[in-house]
């Protein structure tokens, strides 16, 4: 048994995730695992997310944070680090950006000699470790369904031409599922796949790349949702496929501020609809007051946090006329920063309207709200899909021909979940409430990471 603690604590990781929150957080959540069993982790990120990131690292005598210098790139303005300082079409010019740190990355690996690298848009990884003998791991921090339905070898991307919504309106060849599919109009929101993202590289050659450098694919999901989908993607690169579970932080909540927190103690349990878009994503001026006048029409209390829209400096200039004054005591729209763990754990809150962005998947699934989703992105309509088709635990807003909601539809969405004695929002509630067990299970997540970590140890020892 001694032997078997020697190896697990012997462990040297270098983590270099994509320089964006969404991917640094959880890269640095399994992190905060590993260096529970005893690993030795370098973490290599850009300056400026160091701040950010300082209070997640729960183990700051095992977790070294070693800044890398992100170089200016034409194309992005000055001082731009991550993915949060920039619009979501100048990533291409980020990744440039990221490319172009190779060298410093290559020597912190030369120096360090860990025993493994684990990355994700980094592609090149493979080639840096692999003439020292080191193991990589590319993980990924998105559904498995986001990487089976496009990024896989069976989708015969042919170099330099672009590949049409015509051979995306199909899933690749044994794609094992036939509801976590895009339809119509939502496979144009794959199209980016074939833009350039970095010097001479698409984002599908990035991805498969890099996909079919490394040593190993972790993904973070668990087979209770994605099985069918992991081994799909095993196969298709011939590679271990690695599931690290959902890896969500410990609970360590601050209160909630002071002015939430009394606005919602003011509501009954459970009758509050809470809206939060993340960070990224900015409206049209059109889409923010459909979307507020649908809030109105619920004739239920509200709390909708987005980005100011497309042309507008605060959200209040873009609100529609009048809307204030009707919703007041009973509705709020803030363009502002919240915490929004502590909001969804608050009891007042009944429904979680979001995107279904990877994280917010999981913040819904352990939350006990009713789920109501609203998907912009390729991967969060398959992360809806999942969530809507296969595990019946939330709704999806119905949309028009062009891709947007009415207000008649999210509201019609939002009163069929919170009704009680609505069918759908019974069948739904149950089957949450199935899932948020399971997942808060005693030694649901911790078998994970242990299995996680004896697959590192195989691949260790794998010559």
């Amino acid at each position: 048994m001694s032997d078997l603690i020697s190896k697990r604590s012997s462990f040297r990781i270098l983590m270099f995730p994509w320089f964006a929150v969404g991917h640094l957080t959880p890269f640095l959540h399994l992190s905060n695992k590993l260096a529970e069993k005893g690993c030795t982790i370098s973490f290599l990120l850009p300056n400026k997310a160091i701040k950010l990131l300082q209070h997640f690292n729960l183990y700051p005598d095992h977790i070294t944070f070693h800044p890398v210098k992100v170089p200016h790139v034409e194309g992005l303005p000055p001082g731009t680090e991550t993915a949060s300082d920039i619009p979501i079409y100048l990533t291409h010019f980020l990744c440039v950006a990221m490319d172009r740190t190779r060298d410093q990355v290559e020597k912190i690996i030369r120096d360090q000699k860990p025993d493994f690298v684990m990355y994700d848009m980094a592609y090149w990884i493979p080639e840096v470790a692999r003439p020292l003998g080191i193991k990589t791991i590319k993980y990924s921090v998105v559904s498995a369904a986001a990487i089976a339905i496009v990024l896989v070898p069976a989708r015969n991307v042919v170099e330099g031409k672009a590949i049409t919504a015509a051979e995306l309106s199909a899933p690749p060849t044994g794609y094992p599922s036939t509801s976590v599919v895009l339809r119509g109009h939502e496979v144009r929101s794959l199209l980016f796949v074939s833009q350039p993202y970095g010097e001479g590289i698409t984002f599908y050659e990035r991805a498969c790349t890099g996909m079919k450098g490394c040593d190993a694919i972790a993904i973070r999901s668990c087979y209770e949702m994605e099985e069918k989908l992991c081994d799909y993607i095993g196969r298709q690169y011939g590679k271990p496929v690695f599931l690290t579970g959902p890896v969500l932080p410990e609970s360590t909540r601050t209160p909630l501020e002071d002015r939430w927190a009394q606005w919602l103690n003011g509501f009954e349990a459970g009758s509050v609809v809470f809206c939060s878009f993340g960070s990224q994503l900015i409206l049209e001026k059109e889409q923010l007051q459909e979307l507020v006048l649908g809030f109105e029409s619920t004739g239920l209390p509200f709390l909708v946090v987005l980005k100011p829209p497309v042309g507008s400096s605060t959200i209040e200039e873009a609100l529609p006329e009048g809307f204030e004054e009707r919703v007041k005591g009973r509705g709020v729209v803030w363009g502002g920063w919240v915490q929004q763990l502590e909001i969804l754990d608050h009891p007042s809150i009944g429904c979680f309207v979001n995107t279904c962005g990877f994280g917010s998947m999981w913040e819904s699934l352990m939350s006990d709200c009713q789920i109501v989703l609203v998907p912009h992105l390729g991967d969060q309509i398959l992360n809806t899909r999942l969530m809507a088709e296969e595990l019946k635990v939330a709704v999806e807003v119905e949309r028009d021909a062009k891709g947007w909601f009415t207000k008649e539809n999210l509201s019609i969405a939002i009163k069929g979940v919170m009704d009680k004695d609505s069918e759908v929002g019974s069948m739904i509630k149950k089957n949450h409430s199935e899932w948020r067990k399971l997942l808060r299970s005693e030694g649901f997540m911790s078998s994970y990471i242990d299995k996680f970590f004896q697959n590192m140890q195989e691949l260790a020892d794998h010559k």
